[in-house]
């Protein structure tokens, strides 16, 4: 007994409704005369409909597909063209057979169909895709054993090794034995031992290279296999075009317009779950270019256009990635509309509104943080509220897809979505970085390149490189992935010499350097989701198993450009704070008991502070190191505070740096003196004040 009673019948059944909504719209389009070798191809899809969900025991589809068949052939006796009241009904039937289709996909496995499915033709077989997600992860696992046995290689070298070590031990040589007739008269025993040794040998040697040969041929079997059941997952584009031309149809008769849809490159193949969801996303594509893009009959016929609309979608294969490209010829976005959208729902401020071209403002419709934003400032029952351009921006990211979109005043739209081919197999770069072996997906690495530590600019911002006479963010991989603990306003300082290996990763337009320790090569990768219990970081897509069975993670482009921009902001941020903080402040004084109370002062107050024991130590430290303040004692052996002073006031390094002198000495003279040499201060210690202190400080260097 077959545990799913309808699973061959739901994959039969939505191929069926598929062919039946497209032909129906194309006879919509048809001519006068209805084309017999078209409805007699749609009478044949109801007939077997019908047949298929009476074997299955399904009436109300049954009934149905029963209804299309009576429509249908009125229609085709009548010699007539269709009605809309015919079209509609006709959708109308088909819409309600794929929603009883929907609805059996989820029953419990009670129900056991009195009859066997009707026979498949010979020439096809249709497997469902969670049957080939299995398979794939069996082929996986496959893999993994056969990396495993292909270890037995290495074993067999150690074998014959050891036989070889065996056999030198058992041969006797005259020159190691003093008596030669002692050993030409060796026992026999010994002799076929030697003869085994060498037999064993010559086995293991074959062994060796039939076991090298196996493993080469079966892993190319393997390889074949793999790949072709990879190209099995793939399904033609074609598949959704019926859906899209649908969702342009309904549209376009609510709101009571003329449009015509046209698609090409429906042969390109990609992802069963790529494509299934991205249709919905297309969908809500469509229907924007339907209700904003494409005027009305009227409008069009004063701007000397055809009547008639006209929208076409183009599927390309480019690399890895498909693009779905869909263009209209309708007025255009309205950018003034978008821009004030988007001060109003708080997407940009207004003054930054008015300083972006109108190129700037379409692309906020493509950006992630621009939820809620439309292409129309008018709510319609269709469209308006920007829940359409949400669906495709949050879709495209669960794809790691991308979207671009241009407009031309008066001459239309061009929106362009581009999607890896699939999500689950992938051609990856694997590197390695912080002892980890990680993976990048090929199609969104530019270049690899060799990077000497004279190649990396450094700034406050950040280190770079430059790259096609541009200049990028260069930043070592292990501390994106956070193995090493730490990160941000160091980053700069961990790129040396030694990482001299890189990848240029590019993702919506933008590029970053990463450096890494090795390059592994390329691989096909298989990815996995991630469990839900594990919390992974942005740049993380998923993981992988390699040859040996050790998972490995999959780096998501897009995340990886994103933590690089996050990560030369924080060092910016943190650059510019270690900037603002003050240099530390220099104590100069020979009592130690003066130096400790003046260090914890300043420090309890945010100060740094260094020490010095004498004016000559004094300027030893302030030229090998930036102060912000000196404060020192008058009264000290050898050079006084004074000497110290007029010294600094004389280089024109340190000149600028303040000077604080601290004194028991209250008399005018010193004071005068101490202006003299330039001194920014003079405190005297029996009336020292220590908020007097600080407060000198502040004024002079600000506070910490």
């Amino acid at each position: 007994m077959a545990k799913d009673p309808y699973q061959y019948f739901r994959v039969e059944a939505r191929e069926l409704l598929d062919g039946l909504t497209q032909g129906i719209l194309q006879l919509e389009k048809g001519a006068s005369a209805p084309p017999s070798e078209d409805v007699a191809r749609l009478l044949r899809l109801a007939h077997t409909l019908k047949g298929a969900a009476r074997v299955v025991m399904q009436p109300r589809i049954a009934e149905r597909a029963h209804t299309v068949e009576g429509i249908l052939t009125t229609y085709r006796e009548s010699e007539l063209p269709l009605s809309n009241s015919q079209q509609s009904e006709l959708l109308r039937l088909l819409d309600e057979i794929s929603s009883y289709l929907a609805a059996i996909s989820s029953l419990a496995t009670n129900l056991t169909p009195t009859r066997l499915p009707a026979e498949e033709p010979l020439e096809t077989l249709r497997v469902e895709i969670q049957d080939m997600d299995a398979l794939l992860q069996t082929l996986t696992e496959a893999g993994v054993q056969l990396g495993a046995l292909r270890k037995g290689i290495g074993d067999a070298e150690r074998l014959h090794d050891l036989t070889s070590l065996l056999l030198d031990l058992l041969t006797v040589r005259p020159a190691e034995n003093r008596d030669v007739a002692l050993a030409a008269s060796a026992p026999a025993g010994m002799a076929r031992a030697r003869l085994l040794a060498e037999e064993l040998r010559s086995n293991l040697d074959h062994f060796q290279r039939s076991l090298a040969v196996d493993l080469e041929r079966v892993d190319g079997a393997f390889v074949e296999m793999r790949d072709l059941t990879h190209r099995l997952r793939l399904i033609p584009a074609q598949t959704v075009f019926a859906s899209l031309e649908r969702s342009v149809r309904d549209a376009a008769q609510t709101l009571g317009k003329r449009v015509a849809f046209d698609a090409s490159g429906g042969e390109v193949r990609l992802d069963a779950n790529v494509l299934a969801s991205l249709r919905d996303a297309l969908m809500h594509v469509v229907r924007n270019a339907v209700a904003h893009g494409v005027e009305s009959e009227a409008e069009r016929i004063a701007l000397a256009k055809p009547p008639a609309g006209q929208l076409r979608l183009e599927v390309l294969r480019r690399g890895s990635r498909v693009a779905f490209v869909l263009t209209d010829d309708g007025r255009g976005i309205d950018v003034e509309a978008v821009r004030k959208v988007a001060v109003a729902r708080g997407i940009v401020p207004a003054a930054a509104a008015k300083a972006l071209s109108a190129d700037q403002v379409i692309a906020l419709l493509g950006s992630v943080g621009a939820v809620g934003l439309s292409t129309s400032h008018v709510v319609t029952e269709l469209s308006g509220r920007g829940i359409g351009l949400d669906v495709v921006r949050a879709t495209l990211s669960q794809l790691k897809g991308e979207m671009s979109i241009r407009s031309e005043p008066g001459r239309g739209v061009r929106v362009e979505v581009q999607v890896p081919v699939s999500i689950a197999a992938l051609q990856g770069l694997v590197v390695e970085a912080g002892g980890a072996r990680v993976a990048i997906p090929l199609d969104a690495v530019q270049q690899t390149l060799r990077v000497g530590d004279a190649e990396v600019a450094r700034s406050a911002e950040g280190d770079s490189i430059l790259h096609a006479g541009k200049v990028i963010p260069f930043l070592p991989l292990e501390l994106m992935l956070r193995r090493s603990g730490s990160g941000g306003p160091n980053l700069g300082n961990r790129v040396n010499s030694c990482i001299c290996s890189a990848v240029v990763v590019q993702a919506g337009g933008r590029c970053v350097a990463l450096g890494v320790e090795r390059l592994l090569g390329a691989a096909t990768i298989v990815m996995r989701e991630l469990p839900s219990v594990v919390e992974a970081d942005t740049v993380v897509a998923g993981a992988s198993l390699d040859a040996e069975g050790t998972p490995q993670l999959v780096l998501d482009p897009a995340g990886l450009v994103a933590a690089a921009e996050r990560s030369r902001g924080e060092t910016f941020k943190a650059a510019a704070e270690a900037h603002a903080q003050p240099a530390p402040i220099l104590v100069i004084d020979d009592s130690l008991t003066t130096r400790m109370l003046e260090q914890s002062i300043l420090e309890a107050a945010g100060y740094q502070v260094e020490l010095a024991v004498s004016a000559e130590d004094g300027l030893i430290k302030a030229h090998d190191h930036r102060y912000s303040l000196f404060i020192v004692d008058v009264e000290m052996p050898g050079m006084d505070g004074f000497g110290f002073v007029a010294q600094t006031r004389a280089d024109p390094v340190l000149r600028d740096i303040p000077a604080i002198l601290v004194t028991s000495r209250d008399a005018m003279d010193d004071r005068l003196r101490g202006q003299q040499v330039g001194a920014s201060a003079f405190i005297v210690k029996g009336e020292f004040d220590q908020m007097q202190l600080l407060q000198t400080i502040r004024t002079l260097i600000g506070s910490p």
